[in-house]
């Protein structure tokens, strides 16, 4: 892998569809891998706490609900240090790199420090978000856990892009699997009571998400501050030299990434405040089949990872004539994947559902809310692939409107109007969000398409 991703090799290597399809390939497995496992810790959460109880599982679904928005606005806004970084790379100037690295990291730190403080602030308020009662008493430990869990949350999740556009995935990939393993296992210990520890239930999980982020956060330090293929790109004072307009670089490509991605998680959580207003059952089924769409997710997520790297990385080395080349493999890769999910959903739904809850009347429910998930992941994956690839163009504000428009001018009105107005309950709220991600896919890669043929 190192060999192909060698910086500036891509750039002399006349455009090739089988080169760069296997490139591309090559640095998304372990990026797949890596968000899968990632999804894994709330898998895990989800799977364990819907053992305890149907109320403990829609507690931490509208807990997570609220943490989604400011977790996806740092998503998007920490994709910034993807694209420096992999532009600096492609241009061999180590000078961009650092800087992205330093910045990168105060601007993970800063967005931890408030997104804490404004969840934090909803406490007192959350009787006024329709959930049911006895689900607005169970989440306030447990929403303020997972909060505090952000900070070293988005500081790893710097530290990854950093490592991902240098085209180094592996090392924090194993790091996160770590994690992983560890959260599976403190949950074990905290939510059961294993071992002598006390059965805390719901707030367990939430000690164990926050403990285990902060190992990864600690284990990807040792790594990037000892790993010499890593540190030569590393700043070498990661406290000081700030420089203004490096952070105004960062934040103009960062905040249209990340209010794009707050409009698509905003049309979900607020799918999921109207289906909380339906009852716990369609709560907690809605929330199985988001666990199950969310993770299958993970693999175009995966693929469009590299497709920023990578058109990054072409942008940056000037090669105008690899990006259509590029962005067309991560389409087909998409596809591909979101086509096996696709299947997967609608023939063994009841029984995917039945592994997670016991509930029946959640499994009936979340069988059919499965059915409507595979069909939208054909779309849903084309147009993360698109709006990855024109990132790494450095083409950000178009597509944050487009996006804007997408989920909330057409998934959420016609998801209520569905639901309420023509009785289709949960399942039309799922019938809006696939009609929204629709739209998003037909306009953000017909833009894609022509602005990976542009010239510079």
């Amino acid at each position: 892998m190192g060999k192909i991703i060698q910086s500036g090799e891509c750039e002399n290597r006349r455009p090739s569809w089988g080169y760069e399809a296997r490139a591309t390939l090559l640095l998304a497995l372990p990026l797949i891998a890596g968000q899968v496992g990632q999804m894994l810790m709330g898998v895990a959460d989800t799977v364990m706490i819907g053992h305890v109880g149907v109320v403990p599982l829609a507690a931490s679904t509208f807990a997570n609900t609220l943490v989604m928005v400011p977790l996806l606005f740092g998503i998007g806004l920490l994709t910034s240090i993807s694209i420096r970084v992999s532009q600096g790379r492609g241009g061999e100037r180590h000078d961009k790199v650092k800087d992205a690295m330093r910045h990168g990291t105060w601007l993970a730190l800063a967005l931890g420090v408030l997104a804490v403080a404004v969840l934090l602030g909803l406490v007192p308020v959350l009787g006024r978000f329709g959930q049911a009662e006895e689900v607005v008493a169970s989440a306030p430990v447990y929403l303020m856990l997972v909060a505090c869990s952000l900070v070293p949350g988005f500081v790893s999740m710097a530290w990854k892009n950093f490592a991902d556009a240098l085209s180094r995935p592996w090392p924090p990939f194993w790091i996160l699997m770590a994690g992983v393993g560890m959260n599976i296992f403190l949950n074990w210990l905290l939510i059961f009571g294993n071992w002598g520890f006390p059965a805390l239930g719901l707030e367990g999980a939430g000690w164990a998400t926050l403990m285990a982020r902060c190992a990864v956060v600690l284990g990807l330090y040792l790594w990037i501050t000892r790993s010499a293929r890593v540190r030569e790109w590393s700043p070498k004072r990661w406290w000081g030299l700030w420089k203004g307009n490096e952070f105004r670089g960062l934040l103009g490509l960062g905040i249209p990434i990340g209010l794009q991605l707050v409009a698509e998680v905003g049309a979900f959580a607020a799918g999921s405040l109207m289906i909380g207003s339906m009852g716990v059952i369609a709560l907690a089924a809605h929330q199985v089949a988001l666990t199950c769409a969310s993770t299958s997710f993970m693999i175009p997520l995966g693929v469009a990872m590299a497709i920023t790297v990578r058109m990054g990385e072409a942008s940056g080395g000037g090669s105008t004539a690899r990006q259509r080349i590029i962005l067309l493999g991560g389409w087909i890769y998409g596809l591909i994947f979101t086509g096996i999910s696709m299947v997967l959903f609608i023939v063994f739904g009841g029984w995917i559902a039945a592994r997670i809850v016991t509930d029946p009347e959640v499994i009936e429910l979340a069988t059919g809310l499965l059915v409507i998930a595979g069909v939208f992941q054909l779309v849903d994956g084309s147009q993360v692939i698109s709006s990855s690839g024109l990132r790494g163009l450095g083409d950000v504000k178009v597509p944050a409107w487009l996006g804007i428009f997408a989920y909330w001018g057409v998934a959420v009105p016609s998801g209520a109007y569905l639901a309420f107005s023509r009785d289709l309950g949960a399942h039309g709220v799922w019938w809006g969000l696939a009609l929204g991600l629709g739209t998003a896919a037909l306009t953000l890669g017909t833009r894609a398409w022509w602005m990976a043929g542009v010239k510079k």
